[in-house]
Protein backbone atom coordinates (compact mmCIF):
# COMPACT_ATOMS: atom_id res chain seq x y z
CA UNK A 1 0.00 0.00 0.00
CA UNK A 2 1.38 3.65 -0.93
CA UNK A 3 1.28 5.84 2.30
CA UNK A 4 0.90 9.68 1.96
CA UNK A 5 3.60 11.23 3.31
CA UNK A 6 3.56 14.02 5.33
CA UNK A 7 7.40 14.30 6.38
CA UNK A 8 8.21 17.48 3.93
CA UNK A 9 6.82 20.31 1.76
CA UNK A 10 9.17 19.12 -0.98
CA UNK A 11 8.30 15.81 -1.95
CA UNK A 12 5.94 17.13 -4.97
CA UNK A 13 7.49 19.10 -8.10
CA UNK A 14 5.79 22.31 -8.58
CA UNK A 15 2.58 24.42 -9.17
CA UNK A 16 1.06 23.40 -12.47
CA UNK A 17 2.09 27.63 -13.65
CA UNK A 18 5.29 26.91 -13.10
CA UNK A 19 6.03 23.83 -15.33
CA UNK A 20 3.19 25.51 -17.67
CA UNK A 21 5.75 28.03 -17.90
CA UNK A 22 8.73 26.43 -18.52
CA UNK A 23 7.48 24.46 -21.16
CA UNK A 24 6.33 27.91 -23.37
CA UNK A 25 9.52 29.30 -22.65
CA UNK A 26 11.87 25.99 -23.35
CA UNK A 27 12.52 26.87 -27.07
CA UNK A 28 13.78 30.26 -26.09
CA UNK A 29 17.07 31.89 -26.15
CA UNK A 30 18.10 34.05 -23.22
CA UNK A 31 21.26 35.69 -22.46
CA UNK A 32 22.75 33.28 -19.50
CA UNK A 33 24.13 33.73 -15.79
CA UNK A 34 20.65 34.99 -14.94
CA UNK A 35 20.81 37.99 -17.25
CA UNK A 36 17.72 36.90 -18.81
CA UNK A 37 14.45 39.02 -19.34
CA UNK A 38 12.52 36.47 -16.83
CA UNK A 39 14.92 36.62 -13.59
CA UNK A 40 14.96 40.52 -14.47
CA UNK A 41 10.76 40.60 -14.47
CA UNK A 42 11.05 38.30 -11.37
CA UNK A 43 13.20 40.31 -9.49
CA UNK A 44 11.46 43.26 -9.87
CA UNK A 45 7.92 41.92 -8.80
CA UNK A 46 9.62 40.65 -5.56
CA UNK A 47 11.46 44.47 -4.99
CA UNK A 48 7.79 45.46 -5.57
CA UNK A 49 5.92 43.31 -3.11
CA UNK A 50 8.67 43.83 -0.38
CA UNK A 51 8.65 47.53 -1.03
CA UNK A 52 12.50 47.26 -1.50
CA UNK A 53 13.16 49.08 -4.99
CA UNK A 54 17.02 49.33 -3.82
CA UNK A 55 17.25 45.69 -2.93
CA UNK A 56 19.71 43.07 -4.75
CA UNK A 57 18.56 40.11 -5.64
CA UNK A 58 20.12 36.70 -6.60
CA UNK A 59 18.73 33.67 -7.60
CA UNK A 60 20.48 30.43 -5.71
CA UNK A 61 19.31 26.91 -6.27
CA UNK A 62 18.35 25.74 -2.22
CA UNK A 63 18.45 26.91 1.35
CA UNK A 64 21.95 25.40 2.99
CA UNK A 65 23.64 27.63 -0.42
CA UNK A 66 21.79 30.60 0.35
CA UNK A 67 22.77 30.67 4.04
CA UNK A 68 26.58 29.59 3.47
CA UNK A 69 26.88 32.23 0.29
CA UNK A 70 25.00 34.77 2.82
CA UNK A 71 26.86 34.28 5.90
CA UNK A 72 30.47 33.20 4.46
CA UNK A 73 30.55 36.35 2.23
CA UNK A 74 29.36 39.15 4.84
CA UNK A 75 31.23 37.97 8.02
CA UNK A 76 34.94 38.82 7.89
CA UNK A 77 37.53 35.74 8.85
CA UNK A 78 37.45 36.07 12.67
CA UNK A 79 33.43 36.72 13.16
CA UNK A 80 30.68 34.51 13.89
CA UNK A 81 27.20 34.36 13.95
CA UNK A 82 24.23 33.49 16.26
CA UNK A 83 21.65 31.10 15.92
CA UNK A 84 19.04 29.25 17.34
CA UNK A 85 19.94 26.14 19.11
CA UNK A 86 17.66 24.82 16.78
CA UNK A 87 18.39 26.28 13.95
CA UNK A 88 19.28 24.75 10.83
CA UNK A 89 22.62 25.93 10.01
CA UNK A 90 23.52 24.88 13.30
CA UNK A 91 21.91 21.02 12.88
CA UNK A 92 21.08 20.39 9.65
CA UNK A 93 23.56 21.70 7.39
CA UNK A 94 26.68 19.32 7.63
CA UNK A 95 28.84 22.50 9.38
CA UNK A 96 28.84 23.97 6.11
CA UNK A 97 28.96 27.56 8.26
CA UNK A 98 31.60 26.18 9.77
CA UNK A 99 33.10 24.56 6.90
CA UNK A 100 33.90 28.06 5.81
CA UNK A 101 35.50 29.15 9.24
CA UNK A 102 32.99 31.28 10.34
CA UNK A 103 31.92 29.78 14.17
CA UNK A 104 28.02 29.41 14.88
CA UNK A 105 27.06 30.33 18.02
CA UNK A 106 23.93 28.29 19.49
CA UNK A 107 21.76 30.22 21.53
CA UNK A 108 19.17 28.67 23.97
CA UNK A 109 15.65 28.71 22.78
CA UNK A 110 12.47 26.71 23.58
CA UNK A 111 10.44 27.25 20.60
CA UNK A 112 12.82 27.55 17.76
CA UNK A 113 12.97 31.37 17.94
CA UNK A 114 15.50 33.52 18.85
CA UNK A 115 15.12 36.03 21.99
CA UNK A 116 17.15 38.98 22.21
CA UNK A 117 18.11 37.45 25.88
CA UNK A 118 19.38 34.66 25.20
CA UNK A 119 21.37 36.79 22.01
CA UNK A 120 22.58 39.19 25.11
CA UNK A 121 23.51 35.52 27.34
CA UNK A 122 26.12 35.16 23.57
CA UNK A 123 27.50 38.35 23.60
CA UNK A 124 28.07 38.96 27.05
CA UNK A 125 30.80 35.20 27.09
CA UNK A 126 33.00 37.10 24.79
CA UNK A 127 34.53 40.26 24.69
CA UNK A 128 36.56 42.32 22.09
CA UNK A 129 40.08 41.13 23.05
CA UNK A 130 41.41 39.34 20.17
CA UNK A 131 41.29 36.09 21.60
CA UNK A 132 37.66 34.55 20.43
CA UNK A 133 35.71 34.89 17.62
CA UNK A 134 33.17 38.48 17.33
CA UNK A 135 29.75 38.38 17.02
CA UNK A 136 28.24 39.96 14.16
CA UNK A 137 25.36 38.30 12.50
CA UNK A 138 22.55 37.29 14.19
CA UNK A 139 20.80 34.26 11.89
CA UNK A 140 17.01 33.40 12.28
CA UNK A 141 14.39 31.54 10.32
CA UNK A 142 10.92 32.32 9.92
CA UNK A 143 8.93 29.86 10.30
CA UNK A 144 11.73 28.26 12.59
CA UNK A 145 12.47 24.63 12.04
CA UNK A 146 9.76 24.39 14.83
CA UNK A 147 6.85 25.53 12.81
CA UNK A 148 6.85 28.85 14.84
CA UNK A 149 6.56 32.23 13.49
CA UNK A 150 7.96 35.81 14.94
CA UNK A 151 5.64 38.69 16.05
CA UNK A 152 6.12 41.90 14.62
CA UNK A 153 6.92 42.72 17.91
CA UNK A 154 9.97 40.21 18.64
CA UNK A 155 11.55 40.70 14.87
CA UNK A 156 11.27 44.65 15.87
CA UNK A 157 13.36 43.83 19.02
CA UNK A 158 15.87 42.00 17.41
CA UNK A 159 16.45 44.17 14.39
CA UNK A 160 16.79 47.37 17.42
CA UNK A 161 18.95 45.09 19.24
CA UNK A 162 21.15 44.57 16.19
CA UNK A 163 21.61 48.00 15.78
CA UNK A 164 22.49 48.49 19.47
CA UNK A 165 24.83 45.89 18.88
CA UNK A 166 26.15 46.50 15.57
CA UNK A 167 25.08 43.31 13.84
CA UNK A 168 23.47 42.18 10.77
CA UNK A 169 20.06 40.45 11.34
CA UNK A 170 19.96 37.86 8.47
CA UNK A 171 16.08 35.90 7.82
CA UNK A 172 16.51 32.45 6.63
CA UNK A 173 13.02 32.38 4.53
CA UNK A 174 12.58 28.99 3.15
CA UNK A 175 9.09 29.02 4.87
CA UNK A 176 9.07 32.59 4.67
CA UNK A 177 5.90 32.59 2.84
CA UNK A 178 3.65 30.28 5.42
CA UNK A 179 5.19 32.59 7.94
CA UNK A 180 3.75 35.96 6.68
CA UNK A 181 0.46 34.36 5.74
CA UNK A 182 -0.52 32.28 9.05
CA UNK A 183 -3.62 33.58 10.32
CA UNK A 184 -3.87 36.46 12.63
CA UNK A 185 -0.01 37.27 12.17
CA UNK A 186 0.78 41.06 11.95
CA UNK A 187 3.73 40.89 9.86
CA UNK A 188 4.11 41.92 6.07
CA UNK A 189 6.68 41.09 3.26
CA UNK A 190 7.39 45.22 3.95
CA UNK A 191 8.27 44.57 7.34
CA UNK A 192 10.96 41.73 6.46
CA UNK A 193 12.82 44.17 4.04
CA UNK A 194 12.89 46.86 6.68
CA UNK A 195 14.07 44.96 9.35
CA UNK A 196 16.38 43.22 8.27
CA UNK A 197 19.57 43.11 6.65
CA UNK A 198 19.49 40.71 4.30
CA UNK A 199 16.57 37.48 4.14
CA UNK A 200 15.65 35.09 1.26
CA UNK A 201 12.54 33.66 -0.06
CA UNK A 202 12.12 30.27 -0.56
CA UNK A 203 10.76 28.70 -3.05
CA UNK A 204 12.09 25.05 -3.29
CA UNK A 205 8.99 24.48 -0.33
CA UNK A 206 6.41 27.08 -1.81
CA UNK A 207 5.94 25.62 -5.34
CA UNK A 208 9.37 25.79 -7.02
CA UNK A 209 10.84 22.99 -8.59
CA UNK A 210 14.13 24.35 -6.73
CA UNK A 211 15.06 28.00 -5.97
CA UNK A 212 15.66 30.79 -3.64
CA UNK A 213 15.89 34.73 -3.98
CA UNK A 214 18.49 35.98 -1.59
CA UNK A 215 17.50 39.75 -0.73
CA UNK A 216 20.06 42.36 0.12
CA UNK A 217 19.09 45.23 1.84
CA UNK A 218 21.76 46.69 3.67
CA UNK A 219 23.84 48.45 0.78
CA UNK A 220 26.91 47.59 2.63
CA UNK A 221 26.36 44.55 2.07
CA UNK A 222 25.99 44.46 -1.66
CA UNK A 223 29.67 44.73 -2.67
CA UNK A 224 31.08 41.68 -4.31
CA UNK A 225 28.27 39.62 -3.77
CA UNK A 226 27.90 38.28 -7.08
CA UNK A 227 31.37 37.29 -6.90
CA UNK A 228 30.84 35.17 -3.99
CA UNK A 229 27.97 33.30 -5.81
CA UNK A 230 30.28 32.57 -8.83
CA UNK A 231 32.92 31.63 -6.68
CA UNK A 232 31.53 28.96 -4.50
CA UNK A 233 29.47 27.60 -7.78
CA UNK A 234 25.83 28.91 -7.36
CA UNK A 235 25.47 30.80 -10.87
CA UNK A 236 23.66 28.59 -13.05
CA UNK A 237 24.31 29.27 -16.34
CA UNK A 238 21.05 28.78 -17.21
CA UNK A 239 19.79 31.11 -14.55
CA UNK A 240 16.27 31.91 -16.28
CA UNK A 241 15.37 27.93 -14.63
CA UNK A 242 14.84 29.72 -11.39
CA UNK A 243 13.66 33.59 -12.48
CA UNK A 244 11.09 31.58 -14.74
CA UNK A 245 9.93 30.17 -11.51
CA UNK A 246 9.54 32.91 -8.98
CA UNK A 247 7.95 35.13 -12.24
CA UNK A 248 4.97 32.77 -11.57
CA UNK A 249 5.25 32.58 -8.23
CA UNK A 250 4.84 36.50 -8.13
CA UNK A 251 2.14 36.72 -10.22
CA UNK A 252 -1.54 37.11 -8.85
CA UNK A 253 0.02 36.43 -5.22
CA UNK A 254 0.78 32.68 -6.04
CA UNK A 255 3.12 32.64 -3.48
CA UNK A 256 1.28 33.56 -0.48
CA UNK A 257 -1.87 31.77 -1.48
CA UNK A 258 -0.13 28.69 -1.87
CA UNK A 259 1.72 28.84 2.02
CA UNK A 260 -1.20 30.16 3.10
CA UNK A 261 -3.32 26.42 1.57
CA UNK A 262 -0.48 24.61 3.32
CA UNK A 263 -1.08 26.51 6.61
CA UNK A 264 -5.28 25.80 6.51
CA UNK A 265 -4.57 22.21 5.97
CA UNK A 266 -2.15 21.94 8.77
CA UNK A 267 -4.61 23.55 11.25
CA UNK A 268 -7.44 21.39 10.05
CA UNK A 269 -5.13 18.36 11.58
CA UNK A 270 -4.06 20.23 14.69
CA UNK A 271 -7.62 20.98 15.46
CA UNK A 272 -8.44 16.40 15.17
CA UNK A 273 -5.97 16.47 17.81
CA UNK A 274 -7.16 19.48 19.87
CA UNK A 275 -9.93 17.54 20.09
CA UNK A 276 -8.55 14.68 21.57
CA UNK A 277 -6.60 16.89 24.28
CA UNK A 278 -3.24 16.38 22.44
CA UNK A 279 -0.86 18.32 23.48
CA UNK A 280 2.17 19.93 21.07
CA UNK A 281 5.60 20.10 21.28
CA UNK A 282 5.30 23.97 20.13
CA UNK A 283 2.42 26.09 19.40
CA UNK A 284 2.35 25.99 15.73
CA UNK A 285 0.12 28.09 13.39
CA UNK A 286 2.10 26.95 10.68
CA UNK A 287 2.47 24.31 7.83
CA UNK A 288 4.49 21.68 10.87
CA UNK A 289 2.79 20.51 13.71
CA UNK A 290 4.45 18.38 16.66
CA UNK A 291 1.69 16.36 18.08
CA UNK A 292 2.47 14.75 21.30
CA UNK A 293 0.83 11.37 21.11
CA UNK A 294 0.93 7.87 22.64
CA UNK A 295 3.48 4.93 20.45
CA UNK A 296 0.67 2.85 20.14
CA UNK A 297 -0.85 5.52 18.18
CA UNK A 298 2.22 6.32 15.89
CA UNK A 299 2.78 2.60 15.00
CA UNK A 300 -0.78 2.39 13.75
CA UNK A 301 -0.58 6.09 11.94
CA UNK A 302 2.70 5.00 10.18
CA UNK A 303 0.75 1.93 8.51
CA UNK A 304 -0.83 4.80 6.51
CA UNK A 305 1.46 7.82 6.16
CA UNK A 306 4.78 8.33 6.02
CA UNK A 307 5.90 11.03 9.17
CA UNK A 308 8.96 11.65 10.94
CA UNK A 309 9.03 10.98 14.92
CA UNK A 310 10.48 13.95 16.43
CA UNK A 311 11.38 13.38 19.99
CA UNK A 312 10.75 10.89 22.78
CA UNK A 313 8.77 12.90 24.94
CA UNK A 314 8.47 9.33 28.07
CA UNK A 315 8.21 5.83 27.62
CA UNK A 316 4.52 5.89 26.76
CA UNK A 317 4.68 9.41 24.32
CA UNK A 318 6.54 10.55 21.61
CA UNK A 319 6.54 14.06 19.34
CA UNK A 320 5.89 13.28 15.57
CA UNK A 321 6.64 15.98 12.72
CA UNK A 322 3.23 16.60 10.38
CA UNK A 323 4.59 19.15 7.19
CA UNK A 324 1.65 19.97 4.91
CA UNK A 325 2.47 21.78 1.56
CA UNK A 326 0.95 23.83 -1.31
CA UNK A 327 0.29 20.40 -3.36
CA UNK A 328 -1.58 17.98 -0.04
CA UNK A 329 -4.82 16.96 -1.28
CA UNK A 330 -7.53 17.73 0.97
CA UNK A 331 -8.97 13.80 0.38
CA UNK A 332 -5.20 12.94 2.14
CA UNK A 333 -5.91 15.50 5.30
CA UNK A 334 -9.66 14.46 5.47
CA UNK A 335 -8.19 10.89 5.48
CA UNK A 336 -5.34 11.22 8.28
CA UNK A 337 -8.25 12.45 10.68
CA UNK A 338 -10.50 9.91 10.21
CA UNK A 339 -7.66 7.31 11.25
CA UNK A 340 -6.78 9.49 13.99
CA UNK A 341 -10.11 9.46 14.82
CA UNK A 342 -10.22 5.45 14.77
CA UNK A 343 -7.15 5.38 17.18
CA UNK A 344 -8.46 8.06 19.88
Amino acid sequence: MNRFSFKNDYAEGCHANILKALVETNREQQIGYGGDQYSAMAKDMIKERFNSPEADIYFVSGGTQANLLTISSMLRPHQSVISAESGHIFTNEAGAIEATGHKVHAARSEDGKLSTEACREVLDTVTNQPHVVKPKMLYISNTTELGTHYTLEELEALSGFCKENNLYLFVDGARLGHALTVEGTNVTPEDIARLADVFYLGGTKNGALIGEAIVIVNPELKEDFGFHVKQKGALLAKGRLIGIQFMELMKDNLYFDLAKSANQKAMKIKTAFEAYHCSFLTDSYSNQLFPIIPNSWIEKLAEEFDFYVWKKIDEEKSAIRLITSWATPEAEVDSFIASLKRLA
